[in-house]
Protein backbone atom coordinates (compact mmCIF):
# COMPACT_ATOMS: atom_id res chain seq x y z
CA UNK A 1 0.00 0.00 0.00
CA UNK A 2 1.07 3.63 -1.21
CA UNK A 3 1.64 6.44 1.76
CA UNK A 4 -0.97 8.00 0.20
CA UNK A 5 -3.44 5.31 0.34
CA UNK A 6 -2.48 4.26 3.44
CA UNK A 7 -3.34 8.07 4.88
CA UNK A 8 -6.24 7.75 3.22
CA UNK A 9 -7.67 4.32 4.78
CA UNK A 10 -6.75 5.35 7.77
CA UNK A 11 -8.51 9.05 7.64
CA UNK A 12 -11.97 6.80 6.26
CA UNK A 13 -11.74 4.55 9.60
CA UNK A 14 -11.62 7.75 11.57
CA UNK A 15 -14.33 9.34 9.31
CA UNK A 16 -16.68 6.34 9.54
CA UNK A 17 -16.30 5.52 13.35
CA UNK A 18 -16.80 9.72 13.97
CA UNK A 19 -20.08 9.22 12.23
CA UNK A 20 -21.36 6.31 13.94
CA UNK A 21 -20.58 8.21 17.34
CA UNK A 22 -22.51 11.40 15.81
CA UNK A 23 -25.13 9.62 14.23
CA UNK A 24 -23.99 11.16 10.97
CA UNK A 25 -24.42 8.65 7.81
CA UNK A 26 -21.64 7.78 6.10
CA UNK A 27 -22.90 5.43 3.34
CA UNK A 28 -21.56 6.95 0.17
CA UNK A 29 -18.93 9.16 1.38
CA UNK A 30 -16.38 10.34 -1.12
CA UNK A 31 -12.87 11.68 -0.63
CA UNK A 32 -12.42 15.55 -2.38
CA UNK A 33 -9.06 15.92 -1.21
CA UNK A 34 -5.83 14.41 0.81
CA UNK A 35 -3.81 16.93 2.26
CA UNK A 36 -2.86 19.17 5.73
CA UNK A 37 -7.23 17.47 6.58
CA UNK A 38 -9.11 14.97 5.00
CA UNK A 39 -12.19 16.25 3.18
CA UNK A 40 -15.32 13.99 2.41
CA UNK A 41 -17.99 14.62 0.60
CA UNK A 42 -21.40 13.14 2.68
CA UNK A 43 -24.90 12.44 1.56
CA UNK A 44 -27.25 15.31 2.48
CA UNK A 45 -25.13 18.07 1.41
CA UNK A 46 -22.73 17.71 4.09
CA UNK A 47 -18.57 17.93 3.89
CA UNK A 48 -16.47 15.95 6.74
CA UNK A 49 -13.22 17.10 7.55
CA UNK A 50 -10.92 15.06 9.04
CA UNK A 51 -7.53 16.49 10.81
CA UNK A 52 -4.40 15.07 11.00
CA UNK A 53 -3.66 13.67 15.25
CA UNK A 54 -2.96 16.47 17.90
CA UNK A 55 -5.51 19.27 16.19
CA UNK A 56 -8.88 18.75 18.63
CA UNK A 57 -7.93 22.30 20.15
CA UNK A 58 -7.66 23.55 16.39
CA UNK A 59 -10.82 22.08 15.54
CA UNK A 60 -12.72 23.59 18.41
CA UNK A 61 -11.48 26.98 17.91
CA UNK A 62 -12.56 26.55 14.06
CA UNK A 63 -16.14 25.64 14.92
CA UNK A 64 -16.32 28.61 17.29
CA UNK A 65 -14.92 31.25 15.05
CA UNK A 66 -17.20 30.06 12.35
CA UNK A 67 -20.21 30.53 14.44
CA UNK A 68 -19.01 33.63 15.77
CA UNK A 69 -18.05 35.30 11.31
CA UNK A 70 -21.93 34.47 11.13
CA UNK A 71 -23.46 36.02 14.05
CA UNK A 72 -21.22 38.95 12.89
CA UNK A 73 -22.22 39.09 9.35
CA UNK A 74 -19.19 37.76 7.59
CA UNK A 75 -19.87 35.27 4.74
CA UNK A 76 -17.74 32.25 5.64
CA UNK A 77 -18.36 27.87 5.87
CA UNK A 78 -20.61 26.94 8.09
CA UNK A 79 -20.22 23.93 10.84
CA UNK A 80 -23.55 21.50 10.28
CA UNK A 81 -26.31 22.45 12.94
CA UNK A 82 -27.64 20.99 15.91
CA UNK A 83 -24.38 18.35 16.32
CA UNK A 84 -21.87 18.22 19.28
CA UNK A 85 -18.47 18.47 17.70
CA UNK A 86 -15.55 18.04 17.20
CA UNK A 87 -15.51 14.36 17.78
CA UNK A 88 -12.23 12.99 18.54
CA UNK A 89 -11.26 9.52 17.01
CA UNK A 90 -7.51 8.03 17.40
CA UNK A 91 -6.17 12.00 18.63
CA UNK A 92 -7.58 13.39 15.24
CA UNK A 93 -10.96 15.69 15.11
CA UNK A 94 -13.89 15.43 12.93
CA UNK A 95 -16.02 18.01 11.85
CA UNK A 96 -18.85 18.38 9.45
CA UNK A 97 -19.46 21.42 7.62
CA UNK A 98 -22.72 22.80 5.22
CA UNK A 99 -21.50 22.09 1.65
CA UNK A 100 -21.48 25.32 -0.64
CA UNK A 101 -22.51 25.84 -4.04
CA UNK A 102 -20.54 25.45 -6.77
CA UNK A 103 -17.94 27.81 -6.20
CA UNK A 104 -13.73 29.13 -7.74
CA UNK A 105 -11.52 31.01 -6.32
CA UNK A 106 -12.03 34.48 -5.34
CA UNK A 107 -10.89 37.47 -7.27
CA UNK A 108 -8.26 39.63 -5.68
CA UNK A 109 -10.91 42.41 -5.53
CA UNK A 110 -13.00 39.84 -3.71
CA UNK A 111 -10.32 38.97 -1.05
CA UNK A 112 -9.54 42.32 -0.48
CA UNK A 113 -13.33 43.01 0.55
CA UNK A 114 -13.78 39.59 2.58
CA UNK A 115 -10.74 40.50 4.28
CA UNK A 116 -11.63 44.38 5.28
CA UNK A 117 -14.51 42.53 6.39
CA UNK A 118 -12.78 40.46 8.67
CA UNK A 119 -10.37 42.42 9.86
CA UNK A 120 -13.45 45.56 11.20
CA UNK A 121 -14.69 43.28 13.26
CA UNK A 122 -14.57 43.90 17.13
CA UNK A 123 -12.10 41.14 19.08
CA UNK A 124 -14.23 38.42 19.87
CA UNK A 125 -15.06 38.56 23.83
CA UNK A 126 -17.07 35.64 24.12
CA UNK A 127 -14.43 32.92 23.57
CA UNK A 128 -10.47 32.54 23.09
CA UNK A 129 -9.42 33.21 19.90
CA UNK A 130 -5.68 32.79 20.69
CA UNK A 131 -2.67 34.77 19.05
CA UNK A 132 -1.40 33.96 15.94
CA UNK A 133 1.61 31.79 15.76
CA UNK A 134 3.05 31.75 12.16
CA UNK A 135 5.28 28.84 12.91
CA UNK A 136 3.07 26.51 14.26
CA UNK A 137 4.23 23.18 13.27
CA UNK A 138 7.18 24.24 11.16
CA UNK A 139 9.96 22.97 13.22
CA UNK A 140 7.47 19.25 13.16
CA UNK A 141 7.53 19.74 9.27
CA UNK A 142 11.31 19.85 8.87
CA UNK A 143 11.90 16.83 11.40
CA UNK A 144 9.27 14.72 9.54
CA UNK A 145 11.01 15.70 6.08
CA UNK A 146 12.76 12.50 5.56
CA UNK A 147 12.87 12.66 2.16
CA UNK A 148 15.79 15.56 2.25
CA UNK A 149 19.29 15.46 3.31
CA UNK A 150 20.23 16.30 6.56
CA UNK A 151 22.37 19.07 5.38
CA UNK A 152 18.83 20.71 3.88
CA UNK A 153 16.84 20.24 7.11
CA UNK A 154 19.80 22.07 9.16
CA UNK A 155 19.64 24.87 6.93
CA UNK A 156 16.04 25.17 7.17
CA UNK A 157 16.43 24.87 10.71
CA UNK A 158 18.50 27.51 10.96
CA UNK A 159 16.50 29.63 8.29
CA UNK A 160 13.41 29.08 10.81
CA UNK A 161 15.34 30.59 13.70
CA UNK A 162 16.47 33.26 11.97
CA UNK A 163 12.72 34.27 10.82
CA UNK A 164 11.25 33.69 14.26
CA UNK A 165 13.95 36.71 16.13
CA UNK A 166 12.68 38.87 12.75
CA UNK A 167 9.19 38.46 14.06
CA UNK A 168 9.79 39.46 16.99
CA UNK A 169 11.65 42.86 16.26
CA UNK A 170 9.44 42.85 13.35
CA UNK A 171 8.36 46.84 13.05
CA UNK A 172 5.01 48.41 14.06
CA UNK A 173 2.28 48.06 11.85
CA UNK A 174 -1.99 48.15 11.58
CA UNK A 175 -3.72 47.45 14.89
CA UNK A 176 -3.82 43.59 15.70
CA UNK A 177 -7.12 42.31 14.53
CA UNK A 178 -8.75 38.94 13.54
CA UNK A 179 -7.04 37.74 10.83
CA UNK A 180 -7.76 34.70 8.30
CA UNK A 181 -4.38 33.13 9.07
CA UNK A 182 -3.90 31.40 5.73
CA UNK A 183 -5.92 34.06 2.88
CA UNK A 184 -5.02 32.97 -0.29
CA UNK A 185 -7.39 33.19 -2.87
CA UNK A 186 -8.02 29.29 -2.75
CA UNK A 187 -9.31 29.87 0.72
CA UNK A 188 -11.82 32.68 -0.65
CA UNK A 189 -14.13 31.71 -3.02
CA UNK A 190 -17.23 33.32 -4.85
CA UNK A 191 -20.44 30.85 -5.38
CA UNK A 192 -22.62 30.38 -7.78
CA UNK A 193 -25.41 31.66 -5.32
CA UNK A 194 -23.53 35.10 -5.22
CA UNK A 195 -21.47 34.93 -2.05
CA UNK A 196 -17.98 35.93 -1.40
CA UNK A 197 -17.16 32.95 1.36
CA UNK A 198 -14.48 32.19 3.56
CA UNK A 199 -13.21 28.78 3.92
CA UNK A 200 -10.59 26.95 5.61
CA UNK A 201 -10.81 28.78 9.44
CA UNK A 202 -8.18 26.83 11.64
CA UNK A 203 -5.81 29.81 11.73
CA UNK A 204 -8.05 32.17 12.40
CA UNK A 205 -6.73 34.45 15.76
CA UNK A 206 -5.74 37.84 16.59
CA UNK A 207 -2.80 39.31 14.50
CA UNK A 208 -1.64 41.86 12.29
CA UNK A 209 -3.86 42.47 9.66
CA UNK A 210 -0.43 42.34 7.39
CA UNK A 211 -0.04 38.57 7.59
CA UNK A 212 -3.73 38.52 5.69
CA UNK A 213 -2.50 40.82 3.26
CA UNK A 214 0.88 39.30 2.50
CA UNK A 215 -0.57 36.26 1.33
CA UNK A 216 -1.65 38.10 -1.93
CA UNK A 217 1.29 39.88 -2.30
CA UNK A 218 3.51 36.74 -2.60
CA UNK A 219 1.15 35.13 -4.62
CA UNK A 220 1.79 38.28 -7.23
CA UNK A 221 5.61 38.78 -6.28
CA UNK A 222 6.66 35.77 -4.91
CA UNK A 223 4.70 33.71 -8.26
CA UNK A 224 3.73 35.44 -10.46
CA UNK A 225 -0.03 33.82 -9.81
CA UNK A 226 -1.70 37.25 -10.55
CA UNK A 227 -1.26 40.38 -12.04
CA UNK A 228 0.70 43.36 -11.17
CA UNK A 229 -3.03 45.11 -12.39
CA UNK A 230 -4.92 42.46 -10.07
CA UNK A 231 -2.86 43.39 -6.85
CA UNK A 232 -3.14 47.02 -7.72
CA UNK A 233 -7.30 46.31 -7.90
CA UNK A 234 -6.60 44.58 -4.63
CA UNK A 235 -4.84 47.33 -3.08
CA UNK A 236 -7.36 49.96 -3.90
CA UNK A 237 -10.47 47.60 -2.70
CA UNK A 238 -8.69 46.75 0.77
CA UNK A 239 -7.26 50.33 0.85
CA UNK A 240 -3.66 49.52 1.93
CA UNK A 241 -0.49 48.29 0.52
CA UNK A 242 1.30 46.04 2.70
CA UNK A 243 4.67 45.95 0.54
CA UNK A 244 5.10 49.66 1.38
CA UNK A 245 5.49 48.74 5.34
CA UNK A 246 8.74 48.42 6.65
CA UNK A 247 7.74 44.50 7.75
CA UNK A 248 6.60 43.27 4.88
CA UNK A 249 10.05 41.12 3.64
CA UNK A 250 9.97 39.74 7.39
CA UNK A 251 6.42 38.73 6.51
CA UNK A 252 6.96 37.65 3.04
CA UNK A 253 10.02 35.49 3.98
CA UNK A 254 7.67 33.29 6.85
CA UNK A 255 5.05 33.19 3.92
CA UNK A 256 7.70 31.20 1.44
CA UNK A 257 9.09 29.72 4.20
CA UNK A 258 5.49 28.04 5.58
CA UNK A 259 5.05 27.48 1.65
CA UNK A 260 8.34 24.97 1.40
CA UNK A 261 7.69 23.31 4.86
CA UNK A 262 4.34 22.25 3.55
CA UNK A 263 5.90 20.76 0.66
CA UNK A 264 8.12 18.84 2.60
CA UNK A 265 5.58 17.79 4.72
CA UNK A 266 4.19 16.39 1.63
CA UNK A 267 7.28 14.67 0.05
CA UNK A 268 7.43 12.90 3.11
CA UNK A 269 4.37 11.19 2.64
CA UNK A 270 4.91 11.10 -1.15
CA UNK A 271 8.66 10.88 -2.21
CA UNK A 272 7.63 11.84 -5.92
CA UNK A 273 7.25 15.51 -4.58
CA UNK A 274 10.68 15.62 -3.33
CA UNK A 275 12.02 17.57 -6.27
CA UNK A 276 9.77 20.51 -5.79
CA UNK A 277 10.87 20.91 -2.14
CA UNK A 278 14.25 20.39 -3.21
CA UNK A 279 13.68 23.52 -6.06
CA UNK A 280 11.78 25.99 -3.49
CA UNK A 281 14.79 25.16 -0.64
CA UNK A 282 17.26 26.37 -3.79
CA UNK A 283 14.81 28.93 -4.48
CA UNK A 284 15.07 30.39 -0.78
CA UNK A 285 18.67 30.35 -0.68
CA UNK A 286 19.25 32.46 -3.34
CA UNK A 287 20.01 29.45 -6.15
CA UNK A 288 17.36 30.23 -8.92
CA UNK A 289 17.40 33.60 -9.05
CA UNK A 290 15.56 36.55 -7.80
CA UNK A 291 11.84 36.52 -7.68
CA UNK A 292 8.92 35.40 -9.57
CA UNK A 293 9.64 31.82 -8.95
CA UNK A 294 7.82 29.12 -10.58
CA UNK A 295 6.78 26.21 -8.03
CA UNK A 296 4.06 23.50 -8.73
CA UNK A 297 1.05 23.33 -6.42
CA UNK A 298 1.17 20.22 -3.89
CA UNK A 299 -1.70 18.45 -2.92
Amino acid sequence: MTGSSAAESEARAVLEAACRQAGVGVEGASLMRLSENALYRLPGGVVARVSRAGQSAVAIREVRVARWMRAQGVPAVQPVPGLDQPVEVRGRAVTWWLELPPHRHGTAVEVAAALRRLHDQPIPAEFEIGRLDPFVRLAERIDRATTLAEADRAWMRGRLSELRSRWAARSEGLPDSVVHGDAWIGNVVGTTDGRVVLLDLERCSIGPPEWDLTSTAVKTFTLAGITTADYRRFVAAYGHDVTGWAGFETLRDIREFRMACMAAQVAAENPGRRAEVLHRVACLRGERGPRPWHWTPVP
